[in-house]
């Protein structure tokens, strides 16, 4: 399986860190978070990887060249930000016409991917995608889903005062070849993948829940946080 890690923000509610440091850099318990993601979806049997930069790219390019996985993965420079949707749109063929990923990698994620990928193997058939959700402690400051008996996705709450619900959407996605395909006709002018295009597929996207550790680390907060819980993994 390929993924697209999408890496190229400006992760501002991390400054002053990210003034110098591309957010998908920043260090958990000493680790860089895209090499811990390299290193979890490679263990996972995800053997090619595109990455999206942008914001401090150079900074990226150098992690990448110096990387043991530098021969799987394929950078993609953005002089203007497309959207997680145009990049997307931007590279449909990486996938070589399969299903694949597409990751936020501004998550701090220690779910356990096999059994995410198997899961997406056994969603049910008229689910075009597999989606990542968590629980979280915050659902005012999250995009909330609503599921259905059999995990389906009904509904979503973007960041809403009193959403019915805890569970949220990760941002990590895997994609079915059946979706890859649709996407130049059915959603050529998407931006944003979560705003876009997630709306149009309500009753068509399998949720997998995860009860691992996952936080999106885009404050200073909830990087405390990650790192916190990551000295006890990482040691």
């Amino acid at each position: 399986m390929r993924a697209i890690l999408l890496a190229a923000g400006f992760g501002t509610r991390l400054r002053p860190l990210t003034d110098t440091i591309p957010k998908c850099l920043v260090p958990i318990a000493g680790k860089p978070l895209l090499q811990i993601w390299l290193e979890r979806l490679s263990d996972a049997a995800v053997n090619s990887f595109l990455i999206n930069t942008h914001y401090l790219y150079k900074k990226v390019d150098e992690f990448v060249e110096h990387s043991p996985l530098k021969s799987k993965i394929k950078m993609v420079y953005e002089p203007e930000l497309l959207g997680t949707a145009g990049t997307l749109h931007t590279n449909l063929d990486f996938f070589d016409g399969e299903d694949g990923m597409l990751i936020h990698a501004d998550n701090f994620c220690m779910a356990d991917i096999p059994a995410f990928i198997k899961a997406h193997l056994n969603r049910p058939p008229q689910c075009l995608l597999t989606m990542m959700a968590f629980h979280t402690d915050a659902p005012s400051k999250c995009g909330i889903i609503e599921v259905d008996d059999n995990n389906v996705a009904i509904g979503f709450h973007e960041k809403v005062p009193s959403p019915p619900g805890n569970m949220a959407n990760g941002a990590v996605y895997i994609l079915s070849a059946e979706l890859l395909k649709q996407l130049p006709q059915l959603y050529a002018y998407a931006t944003d993948f979560s705003l876009d295009v997630l709306p149009y597929l309500l009753g068509k996207i399998f949720v997998y829940e995860t009860n691992e550790f996952f936080l999106d680390i885009g404050t200073l907060l909830n990087y405390n946080k990650a790192n916190s819980h990551a000295t006890s993994i990482f040691r």
